[in-house]
């Protein structure tokens, strides 16, 4: 049986100081074609290491009141993913209740 490969491919365009102007995107199994986006959030867990590899970009124009509803979605989806990959309940109850505290401390309608 042949192994399926997906790729995923990220372009990031800086301007003269290294800072992110333009983030574009590309998973063609998903259907996304150099879709555009302002922030991404990518971790990689290095298994040899047993640590988490990080890249977190965002835009210069990356509005803040949108990168706090960015964060308010991403740790969301991050406790739905915590739920799936443990099954443990009650720290997905925990990590959701903080997900809710998040978004009443700044704000933000669900």
């Amino acid at each position: 049986m042949a192994n399926i490969k997906s790729e995923i491919t990220l372009n990031v365009e800086l301007d003269e100081n290294r800072v992110p102007e333009k983030l574009n995107w590309t998973a063609q199994d998903g259907g996304i074609n150099n879709a555009e986006a302002k922030a991404l959030m990518l971790s990689v867990w290095d298994a040899k290491a047993q640590e988490s590899l990080r890249i977190d970009l965002w835009t210069k124009d990356m509005p803040v009141d949108e990168m706090k509803v960015f964060f308010h979605q991403t740790l969301v989806a991050m406790s739905n993913t915590f739920n799936r990959a443990t099954q443990d309940e009650k720290m997905t109850a925990t990590m959701k209740d903080f997900c809710d505290y998040f978004a009443e401390k700044l704000e933000l309608k669900k």
